[in-house]
C-alpha cells in the first residue's frame, strides 16, 4: 500500500471544486478529510469514494469495485471512482458530497478523554 506525492497533489487538484481537503497518511495509504469527516481513500495511487449501502449499486453499474486492502478482504464501504468522474472536477465533487453524506459523523470525545 502506498500513495504517492504526484497522486497526493493530483488529489487535491482534483478536489479543488468541493473545496479543501485533508490528507492524512495511514497504513501506507491516506484517509480523505472535508470538514472533519472522513470520505475517501487513496491507495496504489487509487481513489475510493466512502458509498452507504444504497448508493453501491450506482458503483458497481459504473464498473467500479470495491476497496480490498488485501487479497479476501473487502471493505465494500469504499468505492474505486470511474476515470471520466474522477478526471471532472465538478462531477468528482458531487460524487465527493454524496460520500460525505455517507461518512460518519465526526466522532465526539468522551468525557474524561484527552
Amino acid at each position: 500500500m502506498s500513495l504517492s506525492e504526484e497522486f497526493t497533489v493530483y488529489l487535491r487538484d482534483q478536489f479543488s471544486a468541493l473545496g479543501t481537503i485533508e490528507i492524512k497518511r495511514m497504513f501506507g495509504g491516506a484517509g480523505i478529510y472535508f470538514g472533519g469527516k472522513i470520505f475517501a481513500l487513496g491507495d496504489n495511487d487509487c481513489l475510493y469514494l466512502k458509498a452507504a449501502p444504497d448508493q453501491r449499486q450506482k458503483f458497481q453499474k459504473a464498473g467500479c469495485k470495491p476497496f480490498e486492502p488485501w487479497p479476501g478482504h473487502v471493505m465494500a464501504g469504499y468505492w474505486t471512482v470511474p476515470v471520466d468522474v474522477q478526471e471532472d472536477r465538478d462531477q468528482l465533487a458531487q460524487w465527493a458530497r454524496e460520500a460525505l453524506m455517507a461518512a460518519p459523523a465526526k466522532p465526539r470525545r468522551r468525557s474524561g478523554s484527552k
